[in-house]
């Protein structure tokens, strides 16, 4: 750049500093750590500067304004180390901010911080990225200054960010808080950064606590929303929605809080009431797509299925969550009966999180139909396609051919995936399952015992193993060990105590065998359980207990293959 001659540049540089703004209100990845809504206009520095210091920051602004955003960055920490000057330093650390440069923006708030005592936004700035570099209490200090001189704190956000804290810097920080609202003992921010720093110790109760004390854990928005997340995390969510319902009083016109009620009242079951909410949530965002979407999920468990697509199908007229929107309606028209419909819907989902859902929905419609070929045409078509999706197409229609008892063909399907995918876990699982159906247990062993060395803790491999070397072996020790290590990992899941009490009939504990076969039922009704729970009654002597237990599980399930099995083998006849 030419020489400048020194009046002009302070004139110049005058002029741009008083009224240039080229950075946008809000950095990248988060709101600014000030009140203002917007960047205002860069503050005239309030010092005689030397015509070099000028010229610097004018060659800054004008990088600025070229978006070389680096060389202004540089260009104004530079000068606010060297000149003092708190609108260099405010005006360099807006910029670190916008930026993202943690180090730069922490260093810069510090300097505008200590340069301007008085500015409410500079000690806010200060506490803030003091925060964020992990340094909380000296954050404290400077929040501090703010709370005593009336202005806007962000004590909520020293408190939120302190979750990655160790236990005695938290202790610290949470002392700190103790502290101040000793003084200020109706400060709401307060209230609610002591109740965070509670739920991060793993005190929610103590938490709760704390806030259900305080009258502004009833009326501030941000400590009633923390008193409900606080419940739910304790069971006991329904105590939250008269909470709710007493801050809508206050708060009518807040979305959060509307949408926390609403929330919570899914979470109870209670739908009609749900719909309510949503739908007046909806009245008060009209543009509001997300909301949209959400009421019409709601609408469909309610079973109300014209709202549900009336909501759809202006989501997509409004070319909005498409591809949502066309899979529910797919799965309107089945509940409708509609099996066409159904199926066009489906063939109109793109890639993204629908799109399996509705291959899989799409499938099983053609199979009941007795369209299994076309059903396998359009999974082959579907990965030809969209390679991104080959694997779990293979997968749902190899699941398809096994529902349809066509095992050489799921076989001849899944040896094709894996001559493509030859290490995938999901794949082995399958043909492994397969191999069982076919008589192949050393080919099942050898597909499982392959995942387990791959994934040791895999729950659902051991489970498997164990199952089937106790259904279809003598290996009894060896598939208990396996059975127990998966119901170490995963100890509620009910198909790992069916295989629990199965290994324990076959080692003769009928006691044990029932105890574990009666928990499982009780958290899957399912047909083969039903039909292990019988045969160990039966073989115990409970027979009328056996008959009661088989005869309610062909209600559910009259087509049960291993439930008739089970009643030929032990009793002669089919039905209880």
């Amino acid at each position: 750049m030419p020489a400048m001659n020194p009046s002009l540049a302070l004139l110049t540089a005058l002029a741009l500093l008083g009224g240039c703004q080229f950075l946008p209100a809000a950095r990248p990845d988060g709101p600014p750590p000030v009140a203002e809504a917007e960047v205002a206009p860069a503050p005239v520095p309030s010092a005689s500067f030397r015509p070099d210091t000028l010229y610097a920051l004018l060659v800054a602004e004008l990088a600025g304004q070229r978006e070389r955003f680096d060389i202004a960055l540089s260009g104004y920490v530079e000068q606010a180390r060297l000149t003092g000057d708190p609108a260099v330093a405010e005006r360099a650390y807006r910029i670190a901010e916008y930026l993202g440069a943690d180090e730069a923006a922490l260093e810069t708030a510090l300097l505008w911080a200590d340069s301007a005592e008085d500015n409410l936004d500079a000690q806010r700035a200060a506490a803030i990225q003091l925060a964020r570099a992990g340094r909380h209490e000296q954050g404290m200090l400077y929040m501090e200054q703010v709370l005593q001189a009336k202005g806007d704190t962000h004590f909520d956000f020293l408190a939120l960010s302190a979750a990655q804290l160790d236990p005695e810097a938290r202790a610290g920080l949470l002392q700190g808080f103790e502290r101040l609202l000793g003084r200020h003992p109706d400060n709401a921010q307060l209230l609610f950064g002591r109740a965070v720093l509670l739920q991060q110790e793993g005190r929610p109760q103590e938490a709760l606590a704390s806030l259900e004390n305080h009258p502004a854990g009833s009326r501030e928005i941000a400590p009633l929303l923390l008193r409900v997340r606080l419940l739910n995390a304790l069971e006991r969510g329904e105590e939250a929605l008269p909470l709710l319902r007493s801050g809508l009083r206050l708060h009518p016109d807040d979305k959060r809080l509307r949408l926390t009620y609403a929330r919570q009242l899914l979470e109870q079951q209670q739908l009609e009431a749900a719909r309510a909410q949503f739908g007046e949530l909806l009245e008060r965002n009209p543009e509001d797509d997300d909301l949209r979407l959400t009421l019409a999920l709601v609408d469909f468990e309610a079973k109300e299925w014209a709202a549900a697509r009336e909501h759809l199908q202006e989501l997509v007229v409004r070319d909005s969550h498409t591809d949502a929107a066309h899979y529910n309606l797919g799965r309107i028209a089945e509940q409708e009966g509609d099996r066409a419909a159904a199926l066009d819907a489906y063939a109109k989902v793109g890639p993204g999180n629908d799109y399996l859902p509705a291959q899989l929905r799409r499938t099983e419609l053609l199979v009941k139909a007795g369209q299994g070929e076309q059903a396998l045409r359009l999974l082959a078509a579907a990965r030809d396609s969209q390679p991104d999706y080959a694997l779990q197409l293979y997968l749902i229609e190899i699941d398809s051919l096994a529902n349809q008892r066509r095992i050489d063909a799921a076989w001849q399907s899944a040896g094709q995936a894996l001559a493509s995918y030859p290490d995938d876990l999901n794949l082995l699982y399958s043909r492994a399952m397969l191999a069982e159906k076919r008589g192949d247990l050393a080919g099942l062993e050898r597909d499982l015992r392959f995942i387990l060395e791959r994934e040791p803790d895999n729950a659902m491999a051991l489970n498997a193993l164990g199952y089937t070397l106790a259904d279809r072996t003598t290996r009894y020790a060896e598939a208990r060990e396996l059975i127990e290590r998966a119901h170490e990992l995963n100890p509620d899941d009910p198909a790992i105590l069916d295989s629990l009490g199965w290994v324990q009939y076959r080692l003769g504990n009928l006691k044990a065998a029932e105890d574990y076969l009666r928990r499982a039922l009780e958290r899957m009704p399912d047909a083969e359980i039903a039909a292990h729970l019988g045969e160990v009654l039966w073989v115990s002597g409970q027979r009328g207990a056996a008959r009661d237990v088989w005869r309610r599980a062909l209600q559910d399930t009259p087509d049960s293959d291993i439930l008739r099995d089970t009643l030929r083998r032990l009793t002669g006849k089919e039905q209880p």
